[in-house]
């Protein structure tokens, strides 16, 4: 591809990026096709047992390098660079962000604020395999000497989704333990994942990287009261409670007999490759684990050394901000074609959203622009059955991401799965015209007054973007390149919107006034707003 124009100013290439898409907005995206015969090559990328097509965005080639203006104008390479390289790309907490070095070969080198971290990330990996691998042969035990035949993993937000991803993902390969996940303060969760489960032989796993988490340290209290109740009077408890945190004194006075740290340049949604996702190098075996680890460190390696225009979460992150801030449209749908990848849409909604989802730059004035969008999604082809309908035909032009799985079990690759996802994708371009409709319904052996009645109700726009990804299969190597794409897709996004994508104070204002709520529910000052304040009459 040739080069981009003249590198603009940030705001110059804004206006541009802007400008180019009110132009092609109303562009045929299977027009481009012919228009532009090198778009297929041009628009797809293979890195690390991934196949991302991106030829069905509705960006014309025009769109496509004012995109990469933008990335340019941005400094997206320099600040990918300042990532790499551990200078504090986390403006707001002055910190380091480096889930990539947890994931990289003993080879490599990383250092946070210009102070190695290389051998801890070492120990630590250490460490987690002697654990998991004492754990899984039987060499470390329950408090009553029996092994551990289950995990129960307490975490939420980035403590759960991630190793609930990879889990959910991988564990119909790899069936040795069970893992059980409680995130939500309901109780009813807790009880769904403690059934069945005998005490003796249940490891429970906390992960909270301040040990205060009020949802994580209740569930963990009521679990740990489990354990007492089913365990022989005089057993060491702690034996089979473990902490995951950053603050290991904390985990340590709660009453766990192990402890794993990880320090502040971890960010929680980012966070699987650490000791978060003991509880699955336990279950799945260390081997699959640092499998996940390869796939998403050669992900990591793509997005080093890939030119921005060959480059698939560069690519990726400018065909959202197309779309967001160049065509309105605030929400995105993501449809995994793979039952084992149904938590992937959630996992992509804390991702994203929490770490764009700002409205103040890096250094604290508003944004005059959209940020990031809406996502959700659900398995196919299940989604089609919901949501699609709106896809299709409503009003809204929502772009739609489908994650395809050539085979997605051992009896061969399932063509009716994958056939849905490439029809739906190619439905959302092509669509179906009022005439095409109408001669449909003629064909049909309707009458020509009842074909013109519903023709207008057959009718689909069509010239709706959408991105697939193509795999393989779902294996530990290709799910780690998956997360790791939509990773560096986000911190992308992130440079470009100049946001923080690494902090959070959206959540802490929710979590300040339930202590609030809490205080007057127990009798304390009344100081709620009368509709909060009658609200809480009602539910206690």
């Amino acid at each position: 591809m040739a080069e981009p124009e003249t590198i603009l100013t940030a705001d110059d290439a804004w206006s541009r990026l802007v400008s180019v898409a009110m132009h092609d907005r109303e562009a045929s995206i299977v027009d481009q096709f012919d228009k532009d015969p090198e778009r297929l090559e041009r628009l797809t990328v293979s890195a690390a047992g991934l196949y991302i097509d991106l030829s069905k965005q509705s960006w014309t080639r025009a769109g496509l390098l004012a995109s990469l203006n933008l990335a340019r104008a941005r400094r997206v390479e320099e600040c990918r660079d300042a990532l790499f390289g551990g200078e504090a790309v986390n403006t707001t907490e002055g910190r380091a962000v480096l889930h990539p070095a947890l994931r990289a070969s003993e080879d490599k080198d990383f250092s946070a604020l210009g102070v190695s971290i290389t051998e801890e990330v070492q120990t630590q990996r250490r460490a987690l395999k002697d654990f998991a691998t004492g754990v899984r042969n039987g060499t470390i035990c329950g408090a009553t000497g029996k092994p551990i035949q289950a995990v129960v993993h307490i975490g939420i937000g980035g403590s759960d989704l991630g190793p609930r991803v990879v889990w959910e993902g991988l564990r119909t390969r790899f069936p040795t333990f069970q893992v059980r996940f409680v995130a939500n303060i309901d109780p009813a969760d807790r009880q769904e994942a403690l059934a069945g489960l005998d005490p003796e032989t249940t490891l429970v796993i906390v992960v909270s990287k301040t040990f205060t988490t009020l949802e994580t340290i209740a569930n963990a209290k009521a679990v740990r009261t489990w354990l007492e109740a089913g365990l022989p009077e005089g057993a060491d408890i702690a034996r089979q409670i473990v902490g995951v945190t950053a603050t290991p004194e904390k985990a340590e006075e709660f009453g766990c007999g192990q402890t794993f740290t990880f320090s502040d340049w971890v960010g929680g949604r980012f966070s699987l490759w650490s000791p978060v996702s003991l509880s699955v190098a336990i279950a799945l075996g260390w081997d699959v684990f640092e499998q996940l680890l390869q796939g998403a460190e050669a992900m990591d390696e793509h997005f080093i050394t890939a030119p921005l225009d060959r480059n698939g979460p560069v690519l990726m992150a400018l065909a959202q901000i197309y779309n967001v801030d160049g065509l309105g449209r605030t929400a995105r749908s993501v449809a995994p074609y793979a039952y084992v990848l149904r938590r992937f849409p959630a996992y992509l909604q804390q991702l994203e959203m929490e770490s764009n989802g700002k409205r103040v730059t890096r250094d604290g004035h508003p944004i005059e622009h959209a940020t990031c969008p809406v996502i959700f999604g659900e398995v196919g082809s299940n989604g089609q059955h919901a949501f699609f309908q709106q896809l299709h035909q409503g009003p809204q032009v929502v772009p739609t991401e489908f994650i395809v799985v050539r085979q997605t079990h051992d009896d061969g690759p399932e063509q009716k799965l994958w056939a849905n996802a490439l029809a739906q994708s190619r439905a959302l371009m092509v669509g179906q015209s009022t005439e095409a409709a109408y001669a449909e319904m003629l064909a049909a052996g309707h009458s020509e007054a009842e074909a013109a009645r519903l023709a207008p109700h057959k009718t689909f726009p069509g010239n709706r973007p959408s991105t697939t990804i193509v795999m393989d299969r779902v294996n530990p190597f290709t799910l780690g390149a998956l997360i790791a794409l939509y990773e560096h897709k986000t911190f992308v996004e992130g440079v470009i919107w100049d946001v923080n994508s690494f902090d959070q104070w959206g959540v802490e204002l929710g979590k300040a006034m339930a202590s609030s709520v809490m205080s007057v529910a127990a009798g304390g000052a009344d100081e709620l707003d009368p509709s909060t304040l009658e609200l809480l009459k009602r539910l206690t």
